[in-house]
C-alpha cells in the first residue's frame, strides 16, 4: 500500500524535527507502516527485529572505530598536531581554514576519530581566531566540509562505512555494485561540496569579523591552553599510534573488512601500552558512547526498511508514482532528493538515513530506467543531504562543541544555518546532475 510509506515518512520525519529520539521516531514509523499494511503490532515489531540483522557487521565497524578513535586521542598525537599548528598559524585567514578542512578532513578516512578530535584542536585555537579576527561561521563550515565530504567520496575509514551501507543497502533490493563504481558515482556530488566550502571561504566569509562578547559562565584561558600544548614534543608512544593507524588503514583497504581493521589498531594501542591495559574498559565504553548511539540507529533503520519491503509497500509507491511522474527523471531524481533531503533533516544521519531511502529509490530508479551509478548517486547523495545543517547531525554538534567553548558561538546561526546554505545546496544540485548524467 503505497499509502503505508507515505504516512510513515512523514511520521518519521515530524517526529524528528520535533526532536523525539531517532530511535524512537523510526519505531514509530516502522509500527506505522506494518499496521496499514494489515500486520498487528506484534508481527511488525518482529519485521523490524528481523531486518536489524542486516546492518549488524556496520554497527559493530562503527563502536570498534568508536573505542579505535578515543586510543588515538588517548595517546595525545591529536595533542602534539595542535601545538605544531599553533607555530605554523599567523594572521592568514583563508589559509588557516583550508587547513582546518584539510585536518578535519583526516578525521574520517586517514585517522578515523570522527569528532573526537574537534574539543582537542579547536578551543585552543580560539585565541587566533579572535586576534585574526577569523568569522567563526567559516570555521564551521570547514569543519563540517571535513566531517562529510570525505566520507561521500572516499571509501576509508567511515567513508568505506557509508560506501558499504550504499552497496549492502542496495542489494538487499535487487541491486548489485562495485563499492570502487559507488566511489565513482559520489565524485560529482560530493565536488559540490568542495564548491560550497571555496565560496564560503573566498566569498561569503572572507571579511573580517570582530568577537562576540564572551559569556561569564563559559570563561577559559585559551590563551594559556594554547602555549600548553605549544610545549608538547614527539615520543615513542606517538610513532606507535602512527603505526597503528598505518596498520589499520592498511587492512581495511587491502581487505575490505574495517571490523579486523579496527581490532587490529585496537591490539596495538594496548600490545605497546600506548593506551594501558587498565584502560581498556574506559576506552571501548568512551568508544561506545561516542559511536554507539548512531550505530543503534543503522540497526534500527534497517529493520524500518525492511518493513517497508516485506509488506510489498514499496512495489505498490513505485506503482502510484509510475502513474504520476512517469519516466520523467529530471522530476523524479528531484523528487527521491528533497525526501532524502527532509528525512535527514530529521534524522540526522547519513549512515541511518541510506537503508531506510534504498528501500524506496532502487525500485522507483529501476523503474523509471536509472542505471546502478545513477541509483547510487542518488541514494548516497539523498543520504549526505541533510546531514550539514540537521541541529541533531555529529557534523554540526562537533564543530559547535569546539567553537562555543567561551560562549561566542550559535549552533543554529553560526553553524547550522551556514553548513546548511553552503554544502546542501550545491550537493542537491550536482546530485542532480550526476543522476541525469550517469
Amino acid at each position: 500500500m503505497a499509502l503505508a510509506v507515505i504516512v510513515s515518512v512523514l511520521v518519521l520525519t515530524v517526529l524528528s524535527l520535533l526532536r523525539i529520539n531517532v530511535i524512537i521516531a523510526i519505531i514509530a514509523a516502522g509500527l506505522t507502516a506494518g499496521v496499514m499494511n494489515g500486520e498487528s503490532l506484534i508481527n511488525s515489531l518482529q519485521l523490524i527485529i528481523d531486518g536489524m540483522g542486516e546492518q549488524a557487521s556496520v554497527a559493530l565497524s562503527y563502536i570498534l572505530l568508536g573505542a579505535f578513535a578515543v586510543a588515538i586521542t588517548y595517546s595525545g598525537i591529536t595533542s602534539l598536531l595542535v601545538g605544531r599548528l599553533l607555530r605554523v598559524f599567523k594572521d592568514k585567514r583563508t589559509f588557516t581554514l583550508l587547513i582546518i578542512a584539510a585536518i578535519a578532513s583526516l578525521s574520517q578516512n586517514v585517522v578515523p576519530v570522527h569528532i573526537a578530535f574537534i574539543p582537542i584542536l579547536i578551543p585552543p585555537l580560539l585565541y587566533l581566531f579572535d586576534r585574526m579576527k577569523l568569522d567563526r561561521r567559516a570555521v564551521a563550515t570547514a569543519l563540517t566540509f571535513g566531517l562529510k565530504a570525505p566520507y561521500v567520496m572516499i571509501p576509508a575509514g567511515f567513508g568505506l562505512i557509508f560506501h558499504q551501507t550504499i552497496q549492502e543497502s542496495m542489494k538487499a533490493n535487487g541491486v548489485s555494485l562495485g563499492i570502487g563504481d559507488i566511489a565513482l558515482s559520489l565524485l560529482i556530488p560530493g565536488s559540490g561540496m568542495i564548491v560550497g566550502l571555496l565560496i564560503a571561504v573566498f566569498i561569503t566569509y572572507r571579511k573580517e569579523k570582530d568577537p562576540k562578547e564572551t559569556i561569564a559562565s563559559h570563561k577559559i584561558d585559551i590563551k594559556a591552553e594554547a602555549e600548553n600544548l605549544q610545549s608538547i614534543t614527539f615520543t615513542k608512544k606517538h610513532a606507535f599510534t602512527i603505526l597503528a593507524i598505518l596498520v589499520t588503514l592498511f587492512i581495511q583497504a587491502y581487505y575490505e573488512e574495517l571490523v579486523l581493521a579496527a581490532l587490529a589498531g585496537l591490539v596495538i594501542m594496548f600490545a605497546f601500552k600506548i593506551v594501558p591495559f587498565k584502560q581498556g574498559d574506559k576506552v571501548v565504553s568512551d568508544g561506545i558512547a561516542m559511536m554507539g548511539t548512531i550505530a543503534f540507529v543503522m540497526l534500527i533503520a534497517s529493520g524500518y526498511a525492511n518493513v517497508l519491503t516485506a509488506t510489498d509497500s514499496v512495489t505498490s509507491l513505485v506503482d502510484l508514482s509510475s502513474q504520476y511522474l512517469g519516466d520523467n527523471q529530471l522530476l523524479i531524481a528531484f523528487v527521491l532528493l528533497l525526501v532524502g533531503l527532509v528525512v535527514t533533516m530529521g534524522i540526522g544521519s547519513s549512515f541511518a538515513t541510506i537503508p531506510i531511502i534504498a528501500a524506496l529509490f532502487v525500485p522507483i530508479c529501476a523503474g523509471a530506467g536509472f542505471s546502478p551509478l545513477a541509483t547510487a548517486a542518488l541514494i548516497g547523495t539523498a543520504g549526505a543531504l541533510g546531514d550539514a545543517g540537521s541541529p541533531a547531525s555529529d557534523s554540526t554538534l562537533g564543530p559547535t562543541s569546539g567553537l562555543n567553548a567561551d560562549g561566542r558561538h550559535n549552533h543554529i546561526w553560526d553553524t547550522c544555518v551556514p553548513t546548511f546554505i553552503h554544502f546542501n545546496i550545491p550537493l542537491f544540485i550536482f546530485g542532480w546532475v550526476a543522476a541525469l548524467i550517469l
